[in-house]
């Protein structure tokens, strides 16, 4: 998002543009519409799914549901033809440059597939004094799989350094001067996350690939980018991208590795395959086709706005604190606002008792530590995260429950 993106949100809130866009969107969710007493502030856990997605899942189970790959007879060959499909269209949804050289693999979510490139494709790359560079303070998803794969590594007498990505200490953004600093001869590989789960920054992931060269393979934690905001692979020029379905309207269980397959040995995951998720393929490619049709880059706009309409009113709120950067609060900032993701604690009441009381009000929002790495918050906090399905008016009755609180 450009400053002259953040500077329009900033002096316009809600243009009646998108709201006459955003409408008639929130009307397709099922569960949204049937529970208008409810607000639902939880998408960074898990997204609510349009009636296209969970026409396409029951379509499949209702024609064709076979098991691909397995047989010749029509809806046997219709579910190959299906995950196939869903392949190319993942490729077409992250504006892949380079599709007939890429490779998509389907997993069960962004931690299953952030540990098979972990286990599945590293081992080919290191050896003995290798080092890699891995985030310490995002989730534990994007730093227990490259710690578990130092611990194999080493029980098979191949030594390798595991070195922290360093982060500005006042945004909570990426340091790409430091990291400059820290990658060396012996670099093989850095993991990285497009969006952090607590804080909401875009972690600016084109800076990293400027400060690691042009042949360090980057992979990207993309949970909380796809489904909420534009994803190209052209522009981030990482090698892999790994998200997880059900964070962007489609189904638990459903989710995917994209590969670019230009930088080190082809990846592909270990064992066998087994029967794989075409329901899951089913929903994620509607969920795809929703999304574009809607736009990814309203979806932003909208969300980013709801986020910032939160973060203003919290900020006139003596007994709250919000995490992560300082300075995108002032409202004369260019520093870019929040993507969709707001989590903040209060002075004296703890976080899982204001979940509860805000369920009293009918939000449902997170409360714990968010799954974070060591090197993140200790702290319990509130975190609460929007999508297209959200409304400034929604945000306001939650300011003002907030407020009933100082």
């Amino acid at each position: 998002m450009t400053e002259e993106d953040v500077s329009l949100i900033r002096e316009e809130s809600f243009p009646e543009d998108l709201s006459r866009w955003q409408r008639p969107l929130r009307a397709m969710f099922p569960i949204i519409a049937e529970h208008p007493e409810l607000v639902y502030l939880d998408s960074a856990a898990t997204s609510q799914k349009p009636r296209a997605v969970l026409d396409a899942v029951q379509t499949y189970l209702t024609t064709v549901n076979a098991n691909a790959g397995r047989g010749t007879y029509p809806w046997a060959n219709a579910s190959t033809a299906l995950l196939e499909d869903t392949r190319a269209r993942i490729k077409s949804f992250f504006a892949d440059p380079a599709p007939e050289r890429s490779d998509v693999f389907f997993t069960s979510g962004t931690t299953a597939g952030l540990r098979s490139v972990a286990l599945d494709w590293l081992p080919g790359v290191l050896t003995d004094g290798d080092e890699i560079v891995v985030p310490f303070a995002d989730h534990q998803a994007n730093l227990v799989p490259w710690l578990d794969l130092q611990k194999l590594l080493a029980a098979r007498g191949v030594r390798v350094t595991v070195r922290e990505m360093p982060y500005q200490a006042a945004s909570g953004d990426y340091d790409p001067a430091a990291l400059a600093e820290t990658v060396g001869p012996r670099t093989r590989f850095v993991a990285a996350t497009h969006v952090h789960h607590v804080y909401g920054a875009d972690m600016n992931v084109q800076r990293i690939r400027r400060a690691v060269g042009p042949e360090t393979p980057i992979c990207l934690d993309a949970a909380q980018s796809v489904g909420h905001l534009p994803v190209s692979v052209a522009d981030l020029d990482v090698d892999f991208v790994v998200f997880s379905g059900h964070k962007a309207l489609a189904l638990p269980g459903s989710g995917a590795v994209w590969a670019r397959q230009a930088r080190g040995p082809r990846f592909a995951p270990g064992g066998w395959d087994g029967t794989p998720n075409t329901a899951g393929a089913a929903g994620l490619a509607a969920a795809l086709d929703w999304l574009e049709a809607a736009g990814t880059d309203r979806i932003e706009r909208w969300t980013t706005a709801l986020a910032l309409r939160l973060t203003d009113g919290l900020r006139k709120l003596p007994p709250y604190q919000v995490l992560g950067c300082q300075k995108s609060l002032d409202p004369g900032s260019g520093v870019q606002p929040r993507c969709g993701i707001v989590t903040f604690r209060h002075r004296d009441i703890g976080a899982h008792d204001m979940g509860f009381i805000l369920f009293s009000h009918g939000f449902m929002v997170r409360t714990d530590d968010h799954c974070q790495s060591g090197a993140g918050e200790k702290t319990s906090s509130v975190r609460v995260s929007v999508h297209v399905y959200n409304t400034p008016e929604e945000i306001d009755r939650l300011l003002d429950v907030l407020r009933t609180l100082e």
